[in-house]
């Protein structure tokens, strides 16, 4: 696994908890499928720029601050 993959899926998982927010909850907000940020926080999907941007609208941060790791 990336040390950056790994890191950027620690993130979503604590900003989405921070937030008192289930998988299915953040994959609403951000117009994605449930089973899609699971893959995410588990490391099994790499997401696109179109997903980090939806991640980052979803989660109301600009998508700098979501790259920051």
């Amino acid at each position: 696994m990336s040390h950056v993959l790994k890191k950027f899926a620690r993130k979503i998982k604590s900003l989405r908890e921070q937030r008192g927010l289930t998988q299915e909850g953040l994959a609403l907000l951000c117009n994605l499928d449930r089973t899609y940020i699971g893959r995410l926080e588990r490391m099994e999907r790499s997401p696109s720029l179109g997903t980090l941007k939806k991640l980052s609208d979803g989660l109301g941060m600009s998508l700098s601050e979501l790259l920051e790791l």
